[in-house]
């Protein structure tokens, strides 16, 4: 059984209820629920955070043990240094993935920190992304 996490930076726990006609309607844990029953065969867990240092934590914690990480750092893809340091110091594959497409948006959303360390990047498929990400490791 492989054992991944997903783990969402800022602002990710208000999905649903942030800006619907981007993010969509449905909760994380909705999502979450649906994913995990689709899976059975995967152990996937999930860890939210607002703060980059619990982030990085969360990384070094699993970043020798999992077979797969599947994160959206969200803000903090294009600000932290540290978040990409941290995946370039772990063992455990990451992939970025983002709900919407970033390169849609600000100009400043174009540049990821997290891109150059990360086994791949899936962006702009809506909640969709986490699940082609789920696939890339089964």
């Amino acid at each position: 059984m492989k054992k991944l996490i997903i783990i969402n930076g800022p602002n990710l726990n208000l999905l649903g209820k942030r800006e619907p006609n981007i993010y969509g309607s449905l909760t994380f844990t909705e999502f979450l629920e649906e994913i995990v029953g689709k899976y059975p065969d995967a152990s996937i867990e999930y860890f939210q955070s607002n703060i980059e240092g619990e982030l990085i934590d969360k990384l070094q914690e699993v970043g020798y043990t999992y077979d797969g990480i599947v994160l959206n750092a969200a803000a903090y893809t294009h600000t932290s240094v540290g978040i990409g340091d941290a995946i370039k110091a772990i063992e455990t594959p990451v992939i970025e993935v983002h709900i919407s497409n970033t390169f849609g948006r600000e100009e400043f959303r174009h540049q990821s920190f997290i891109s150059p360390n990360a086994k791949g990047v899936i962006l702009g498929f809506g909640l969709q992304s986490y699940e082609l990400a789920i696939q890339s490791f089964l």
